[in-house]
């Protein structure tokens, strides 16, 4: 169903510093990086797409965060979904909901949420149930 996302940002290098230690806990492989350009991306392992990609915006005008925008990105088990969160705000991310149930959304949605150094918004979900 997706292709990919791209996220723009303002400092590269602060982008880079932020997401590359995310995307290798989640397990996803770096697909290029070109700083001169600036944008990198990652890809899942196995597999090609989705991609997960950075960089400036094409126009050329400033990266901005939008209202009601988010990213959520798969864990395979909740214990990834703290890792991940704490690694993110370790990183310069904020705060946006700490690891927990959300049953509202069903029984076994396990998430956190914050923000990447550009203002993004961004979850860690997963969906599967506490092994037995």
């Amino acid at each position: 169903m997706i292709s990919h996302v791209f996220l723009g940002t303002n400092d590269f290098g602060r982008a880079l510093a932020f997401y590359r230690p995310l995307m290798a806990a989640l397990g996803h492989r770096e697909r290029f990086c070109e700083p001169s350009r600036p944008w990198a991306a990652w890809e899942p392992s196995p597999g090609a797409r989705p991609l997960f990609v950075i960089g400036r915006p094409f126009d050329g005008e400033a990266a901005a965060a939008g209202n009601g925008q988010m990213t959520a990105l798969l864990a395979p088990d909740r214990a990834t979904v703290d890792r991940l969160h704490a690694l993110a705000l370790s990183l310069g991310g904020a705060d946006e909901g700490a690891p927990g149930l959300r049953p509202h959304y069903h029984p076994h949605y396990y998430g956190a949420y914050f923000r990447d150094p550009d203002g993004h918004k961004l979850c860690v979900v997963c969906h599967r149930p506490e092994p037995a």
